[in-house]
């Protein structure tokens, strides 16, 4: 005994060492490690960063749209024609200043003209070389049907699923960081516990060996010992596998290498009341992105509906053009503007437009539907989470009181034993007994970290 005593007493003084030379973390900087270096926070980061982008892409929509263009011709295809000339009849003034046609009087029946004019054939050439026509153009649509509003509503729900999935990513992350770092607790108090355990056994071993040598005790009593110690043994070796690969698995939630000397900074805290909150599920991001969700089949429904509305839009232009040539001289060197207001109303589709929207209204039914579904699967969750932290909480404080009974049996079945009026058996049943209550203890301490995780995920409050 006096030997146990010493080893946990040097075992208490080299830990400060031990622990300088481990990366040590608390569970508030293993939360922050996981988050930062999650690949999933990453693209739940990105992802929202998309949907904003998005949001402003169909904002522009309601604004005008500028746009230039530019045509530049050459070509040496030249377009010739020929306007044929010929004698013309002529025209003179009367009194008041009119032009009359210049007959010979008495002929009006079949106007013979006193005087003919002499027009030459007339050449044209057309040539477009060197052409450039270039303007700006200005389109803004002024009702739509509601499209424009629908798919800018779409962009912003979206968004706003693209924040909720971060939370909702964001919880995740944490639960398993919460079970990684609590596992790492337990391994290690398990290893500890293992460790009393076979002090335990081990003394009881010297000194039953030493009663067998000496003829008090059988060769038999000495083989039941070095069984317990075995089993002390195996447990010890699997306590420190437990904490190695705890370790590890700590180390790929929290970004760092596998091979990182890691150690948590606390024990499983003493106080484990926690008050319990009524059950709402309204805190969840699952539940708001369902809600979501059926606010965005609302408005794809009115999307749908919008193709078969009346569609109105204006657009003004203003061109230049310069470069046509006629026989050689530039006859176009000017720029002009226009406007065009466009109006398009669907009359008859057979039934296309009703079909379609009353489709997409289906759709809107079902994901309410899937919405209440899932609703009532979270609140069930939920009620299953409250429960399960508050039979850890009661088995925190049974497995606490059988651990004392233990302890206080373990003491007692030392002293008979030493008194020789219990028998060997007897007394290493109690001492296993006490390490199952160690155990189950550890074990209850852990569950209840766990299921508050659980709780505070299954109402949001993470």
């Amino acid at each position: 005994m006096m030997k146990t005593r010493i080893n946990s007493l040097l075992f208490c003084c080299l830990l400060p060492c031990l622990m300088e030379a481990q990366h040590l973390f608390s569970l508030q900087q293993c939360r922050e490690m996981a988050l930062e270096n999650n690949k999933q926070a990453a693209i739940a980061g990105k992802t929202f960063e998309k949907a904003n982008y998005e949001v402003n892409t169909y904002r522009a929509h309601f604004f005008p749209k500028f746009s230039a263009n530019g045509t530049y011709l050459y070509t040496t295809q030249k377009m010739r024609e020929t306007i044929p000339g010929g004698y013309l009849p002529t025209f003179v003034p009367d009194a008041s200043g009119n032009l009359v046609p210049n007959i010979v009087p008495g002929t009006e029946s079949a106007p013979v003209f006193k005087a003919y004019s002499y027009m030459p054939d007339m050449p044209l050439e057309f040539s477009l070389s060197n052409t450039f026509l270039g303007g700006v153009q200005l389109e803004q649509p002024l009702y739509a049907g509601g499209k424009i509003r629908a798919a800018y509503r779409m962009s912003t729900l979206g968004k706003e699923m693209a924040d909720l999935n971060r939370n909702l990513t964001r919880a995740q992350i944490l639960v398993q960081t919460d079970e990684a770092y609590w596992n790492c607790v337990k391994a290690r108090e398990l290893h500890l516990s293992a460790q009393q355990y076979k002090e335990v056994i081990t003394e009881l071993l010297r000194n039953v060996e030493n009663a067998q040598a000496v003829g008090l005790k059988q060769k038999n009593d000495v083989l039941k010992v070095q069984v317990k110690w075995n089993e002390a043994e195996l447990q010890i070796k699997r306590a420190e596998n437990a904490i190695r690969l705890s370790r590890m698995n700590l180390c790929h939630i929290i970004g760092l290498p596998l091979d990182t000397d890691v150690a948590v900074s606390a024990s499983f805290p003493e106080t484990t009341d926690m008050p319990l909150e009524p059950i709402d599920i309204t805190h969840r991001p699952e539940y708001d992105i369902l809600s979501h969700q059926t606010a965005l089949k609302k408005q794809e429904t009115k999307l749908t509906r919008s193709d078969f509305l009346p569609q109105l839009g204006l657009q003004a232009n203003y061109n230049y053009m310069n470069g046509l040539k006629l026989n050689g001289e530039k006859r176009v060197a000017d720029g002009a503007f226009s406007a065009l207001l466009s109006l398009r109303i669907p009359l008859f589709e057979w039934g296309k437009g009703v079909n379609k929207v009353r489709a997409a209204r289906a759709e809107e039914h079902i994901s309410q539907l899937q919405q209440h579904d899932a609703a009532e699967k979270m609140t069930l969750e939920a009620a299953q989470a409250f429960n399960a932290l508050e039979e850890a909480q009661l088995e925190i404080r049974l497995t606490a009181r059988s651990l004392e009974q233990a302890e206080e049996n373990r003491i007692l079945s030392r002293n008979m034993y030493e008194a020789g009026m219990e028998t060997l058996a007897d007394h290493l049943e109690a001492q296993t007994i006490w390490q199952k209550a160690s155990a189950d203890f550890i074990q209850a301490k852990a569950l209840f970290q766990y299921n508050k995780t659980y709780y505070l995920k299954a109402i949001g409050k993470l």
